[in-house]
């Protein structure tokens, strides 16, 4: 039968789950018994020091008057003369006893009448302490009820509303303050993702409204022909494989806004991922009468092959899709500053710098036109995938026209390399 030892975890769970039913939920109620222990344990100890020290034996001293009945012992001067206990004469020896045994029950008396008065005022204090501490708890909550009714009565229809605490620069207040930067956070990213949200209604409402109009052009016309269905059904196909695009880039955006799940980070080389999709975007480019130079080196970096595929293949889209006729591509990968660099500019129609933020935002395009297929979600799906695997982004116009986008990942380090090595093994 196994032992519970006092140290093991479990024996600590279990206290603990004692501790946490014996203890009353409430704060203020904690909070008011803390003060009364406080103050019990205080006034104990006040009372003990109190009563050690009137306690203390001092001894006692003996009056006589000299030669009193002509006694020989004592002095002839008549005067009044003080003698501690243990020096008094052999004279007065019987009466000092007598003195002494009435002054030790005279002292006993008192100290058991002060220990008992004391212990009447320790516990009549103690009940105005608690009563004292309940009040003072209750006060010092009273600002955490106020924010938590607040902070209750806040939702998403008016998540613009902060809690604004006025007072001295102290806890209470910093929490408070805390309280409002988190609702600021979550009133943007509420506000993005509405924002979101109608814009992706919006891309997905045209051509589910074209598709509409196509059936119902083909159910209407009694004149039809095998040609016009062939077209109508032509264009309904390429309108289908757009959605299909939306739907997939929706679809990774939404992944890598989660980040890389911890089971599918890997090494990768950015260099060779590069170069391989480049390679498979050639054809493409020189269709579009674009060239396209790459000048890639081994640029070792840790995360979601997947994703990071996804990032570079959107960079290459996004510089040929938004391309001019003769222009080209310039894809960079290596080690600059410690961090694996994958810098890619194109040529193309010129970017007001002040646009540059917005184009990495979801559904933001220089031209509002979706007709080439394009969404605007390439840059943004660049963004989440960088800010998923700790990478920083930069984006800039270029003077004549196009953009550069550069994204430098942390490199993958040794440790990171041994411990993949190690899994393997395994």
């Amino acid at each position: 039968m196994p032992i519970r030892l006092p140290g093991s975890p479990r024996f600590a769970r279990s206290r603990a789950v004692l501790v946490s039913r014996l203890l009353p939920r409430r704060v203020r109620m904690r909070l008011t018994l803390l003060y009364g222990l406080m103050f019990v344990l205080s006034g104990a100890v006040l009372l003990t020091i109190t009563y050690l020290l009137a306690n203390r034996p001092n001894g006692f001293f003996l009056f006589s008057r000299g030669n009193v009945g002509g006694n020989a012992a004592l002095p002839a001067d008549g005067g009044i003369h003080l003698y501690p206990d243990s020096m008094a004469p052999s004279a007065v020896g019987a009466f000092a006893e007598a003195q002494r045994q009435q002054a030790v029950r005279q002292h006993a008396a008192e100290m058991h009448d002060l220990l008992i008065e004391s212990g009447i005022a320790l516990a009549i204090m103690s009940v105005i302490a608690i009563g004292l501490g309940w009040l003072i708890a209750g006060r010092v909550l009273r600002p955490l009820r106020t924010m938590t009714s607040s902070i209750q009565r806040i939702s998403a229809r008016n998540v613009h509303e902060r809690l604004a605490v006025e007072g001295p620069g102290d806890e209470l207040k910093d929490l408070a303050d805390t309280v409002d930067g988190l609702l600021g956070r979550l009133e943007t990213a509420l506000d993005s993702h509405k924002r979101f949200v109608a814009n992706a209604a919006h891309e997905l409402r045209t051509p589910l409204t074209v598709e509409h109009a196509l059936l119902e052009e083909s159910l209407i016309d009694r004149d039809a022909t095998v040609d016009s269905f062939r077209s109508n059904f032509e264009r309904l196909l390429v309108l289908s494989e757009q959605q299909a695009r939306l739907l997939e880039s929706l679809l990774t955006l939404s992944s890598s806004e989660r980040g890389p799940d911890p089971d599918r980070r890997e090494p990768l080389d950015l260099g060779e991922v590069a170069e391989q999709l480049v390679l498979s975007w050639r054809a493409e480019a020189q269709r579009r009468g674009l060239r396209v130079d790459a000048v890639t080196t081994r640029a070792d970096i840790w995360g979601d092959g997947a994703l990071v595929e996804r990032l570079v293949a959107n960079l290459l889209d996004n510089a040929l899709g938004y391309n001019v006729p003769g222009g080209w591509v310039k894809v960079a990968v290596g080690v600059e500053g410690g961090n694996a660099v994958v810098r890619v500019s194109n040529t193309g129609p010129t970017v007001p710098p002040d646009r540059v933020g917005r184009l990495l935002e979801p559904f933001q395009r220089l031209d509002r036109s979706s007709g080439d297929g394009h969404h605007g979600l390439g840059l943004s799906i660049v963004r989440s995938i960088a800010v998923a695997h700790g990478a920083a982004l930069r984006a800039e116009a270029r003077p004549n026209g196009g953009l550069v986008v550069e994204v430098a990942f942390p490199s993958r380090e040794p440790s990171h390399a041994r411990e993949f090595r190690a899994a393997e093994s395994r």
